[in-house]
Formats: C-alpha cells, structure tokens, sequence
C-alpha cells in the first residue's frame, strides 16, 4: 500500500468513527461529502425522472446519449445524490455520458421495496428517452445491491435490458453470511458488520432478510446484462462480491471482477486524490463504453444547467 493510501485509509477510519451516532447525525455527515469537488467540464442540474428527484451531469465538451443511471450507497439509510454526484460525473465524463443520480426513498421511513420501485420508475423513464442498450446502471456499496435487484425487477417485468451494469463493492447479501464480514472486519475501515446488520434489519423491516429482492445474491441471475464488478481486498463486503461473480458466471451472465489490492470498500470514491481509484474508473468507463451503444449528439448542453469547479 502506497503511502497516500495509509493516510487516506487512516482519515476515512476517523471520518466514519461512531456509527453509534443517530440517523439524523449520520445523515449529516454524509452529506459533508457534498463539500469534495466535483469534476470539471461538467455540467450539473437538479432534474426529475419518472417522478423521482435526482442531479444530472453532462459532459460540457460534447456527449452522446449513452446514459448511466446511478444508484447512491449508504445502507439504504443515507446518503442522496448530492453525496455521489462527484464519483458519478467522474465516470460519466470518462464515458462522454449523461449521469443520473436519484434520490430514491431511504428506510427505516421507506423499506423494501420502496427504494427499488423508485430505481425502477427512474429507469424506465430514461428508457422512454433512450435505448436500453444505450443506458448503463450503476451503483456502490447498497447502490450496488439496488443495481443487481432492479435488474431483476425489469427482467421479471419483460423491460428492456440495459446494455450493461457496473457494481461497486457491491452489497448483496443482508443476511451477512460472506466469510469476509469477520475476516476483514479489523482491516475495513468503511464498515462496521454489526452496524451493517443493523442497518439491514431496518431496511427490509418484515420481508426476510434472504429475500431475493433484498438480498439479490440469492436470486435467479440469469438473463442479466454484462457486469464489471469492483472490489477491495480489504472490506467485509468482498465476500459478496466474489460470491456474486461465482454465481453470475454459473448462470450465464458474462462477468468481469476486480480485487484491488489492498483497497478498501468504494475506495473508487477517491480518485483524484488515489491513482488506484483512478484506474478503477478509468477500466470502468471502458467497460461501459464497450457495452452500451451511443452516437454524439450535435445539441448544446442545456443552459439551464450549472456548471461546477473543480477537477479530473
């Protein structure tokens, strides 16, 4: 591990001490995430799909109309798309891709399956704009988890298929069961497996936690587009990830996983600052290119959008 890393890591173990903290208090200090900055030659604007509120970003220099919809991390408990507009708009210009983040309802106020009903609507109104197979769903940590469940959702329903998925440190498995929750838990710094369980309990509130809606690990992934699945070798969650691609690839689907060594969960969230999240990005936005199709579109970006400081 490179010596920016050991401060990185050290820093976030700090940052997410005291998950002991109320819900409002937690919320809180996601939000503080908002303050990192954003990518530059993006243009950003608060917008509504499928009557859920989100906050896109569009390339400034010239975009296509491949579309990645992102789904936030954060337990199901928090976080928003102000707290993950950076991570996405860093893939999406990597991709010269619209990025939509949404701000699907959170438990305990809204459980299972709240959360996925909205990633549902919000992908198919983006699909009445676009082609499935110009459109990418991804999503970190509980994003992940709601990625691989409304994949389900639109299989079952007979929607169009987007072209691809991209899974960060994916989290597909609420019961807890992955070895990695006690073998990693003295290395992760991002988690807690007793907050995690918690947490758990509270987003599918009366539904099973085994539930393949809830925990799609469990589910019949058959038929689901290709998927790029990214990993840490540090976190308690690496467990769902492998376990994820053993039983994707078993079932058909073309998979694509990646341990980072020595990284810890949705350690993607640091590019700019970690080399290693940067290439991460960097073979994401390859990934999605390669699976979703897209033409350049000649219109302006709309002027009613903002566009935002910072930089790669």
């Amino acid at each position: 591990m490179t010596a920016r890393a050991r401060v990185l890591k050290k820093t976030i173990s700090r940052f997410v001490a005291g998950d002991e903290a109320s819900l409002a208090e937690q919320r809180v200090r996601m939000e503080r995430i908002d303050r990192l900055p954003r990518p530059r030659r993006m243009m950003y604007a608060d917008v509504e799909v499928g009557g859920i509120r989100g906050l896109r970003a569009t390339p400034s220099e010239g975009y296509s109309d491949r579309h990645i919809l992102y789904l936030h991390g954060g337990g199901y408990v928090v976080g928003s798309p102000r707290t993950h507009i950076a991570l996405a708009a860093r893939l999406a210009r990597r991709c010269l891709a619209t990025v939509t983040v949404i701000d699907y309802r959170l438990a305990p106020e809204h459980r299972y399956p709240a959360a996925i009903e909205d990633c549902v609507a919000a992908y198919r109104a983006i699909a009445s704009t676009v082609p499935g197979e110009c459109i990418a769903i991804a999503g970190d940590s509980a994003g992940g988890g709601a990625t691989l469940a409304t994949l389900g959702e639109l299989k079952a329903a007979g929607d169009a298929s987007p072209g691809c998925a991209y899974l960060i440190s994916p989290w597909t498995d609420l019961t807890a069961s992955g070895e990695t929750m006690t073998t990693k838990a003295d290395i992760d710094p991002m988690i807690d497996p007793s907050h995690a369980v918690s947490v758990a309990s509270d987003y599918a509130g009366p539904v099973a936690l085994d539930h393949p809606g809830v925990s799609p690990l469990f589910a019949d992934l058959s038929g689901l587009p290709p998927m790029l699945i990214q990993a840490g070798s540090d976190e308690v969650l690496l467990s769902d990830s492998t376990r994820l691609a053993e039983r994707a690839r078993a079932a058909g689907v073309d998979v694509e996983l990646e341990v980072a060594q020595d990284m810890w969960h949705v350690y993607q969230a640091f590019a700019r600052y970690l080399p290693e999240a940067d290439r991460a990005l960097d073979r994401a936005a390859i990934f999605v290119s390669a699976h979703t199709r897209a033409s350049a579109r000649p219109e302006p970006v709309p002027t009613s959008a903002v566009q935002a400081s910072g930089s790669k």
